[in-house]
């Protein structure tokens, strides 16, 4: 792929990932438990969406991933690592917390019960690890992180 066509489609795919998080995380979900009388539906569709999220995270980020391993640094280079930290992230998230959570939801946790704190307790932390992600994200969005150069690299010479 032409040099300035990979940077644009790392740019995509962080803008795409990144937003998703930021969108799915702290917009459509708490609106989604703000306005629905269901909250087992509520969380039900806040599910569904956080791990088509977590699908798009793990492809976008595997090729984020490819795109830094080619840059100069490779497994060194901090952009690389960030990536690296947030595809685990997701991979924990969604293989590790996502089926416990899961399972303890279907149970039907009885109020106050041990599945009940047990459930409370993964959603947490599944929770703490999304802010996570998120910020980790943001950086990389601030600090361009698809462009492969420095902001100031990128838009060429300066004055004389």
């Amino acid at each position: 792929m032409q040099p300035l066509l990979w940077r644009s489609t790392e740019t995509l795919l962080l803008t795409l990932w990144v937003g998703g998080l930021w969108t799915v995380g702290y917009l459509a979900v708490p609106v989604l438990f703000h306005e629905l009388d269901d909250r087992a539906l509520a969380g039900t569709l806040a599910g569904r969406m956080f791990t088509a999220l977590a699908y798009l995270g793990l492809v976008a980020g595997s090729m984020l991933l490819i795109a830094g391993l080619r840059r100069p640094g490779g497994w060194r280079h901090w952009r690389t690592l960030v990536v690296l930290a947030m595809l685990g992230l997701v991979v924990i998230g969604q293989f590790v917390l996502q089926p416990a959570i899961a399972e303890l939801r279907a149970a039907r946790l009885a109020a106050g019960g041990e599945a009940a704190r047990e459930f409370a307790r993964l959603h947490g932390l599944a929770s703490v690890l999304y802010l996570v992600n998120s910020l980790l994200g943001m950086g990389l969005v601030l600090f361009g992180a698809g462009t492969g150069t420095s902001r100031a690299e990128a838009s060429g010479p300066q004055g004389p």
